[in-house]
């Protein structure tokens, strides 16, 4: 059964312009060119409700898969040096959340 994990990550306020351009320009073009976003369902932001925030949604095998794909994420230079490292100074707080897919209805 698949496993989804639910990224959230609040940013301080004023800062979602420049979270917006760092990962335009760094964050998912290394994932991609990194090949690790294939497992990206897709990222998302808040529009009412808990605002200044940048969600993301991945799917996995099991455990094991996810657990080396963020090692190679986090082994990954251009991922790390080119966007983590100008990201984090914009976040107040991150989530992590692990999902299992309900046994009825659709799952991406």
């Amino acid at each position: 059964m698949a496993l989804y994990e639910l990224r959230t990550y609040t940013l301080y306020v004023g800062k979602m312009g420049e979270a917006v351009k760092l990962y335009q320009e760094f964050g998912f073009p290394a994932l991609d060119k990194g090949g690790h976003a294939k497992n990206l369902v897709g990222y998302f932001q808040g529009d009412t409700g808990t605002i200044n925030q940048i969600v993301h949604l991945w799917k996995f095998d099991d455990d094991a898969h996810r657990r080396s794909h963020w090692a190679a994420v986090f082994a990954d230079p251009a991922f790390m040096d080119g966007f983590a490292v100008k990201f984090r100074p914009l976040v107040m707080s991150q989530e992590v959340k692990l999902l299992n897919a309900a046994p009825w209805g659709p799952h991406p």
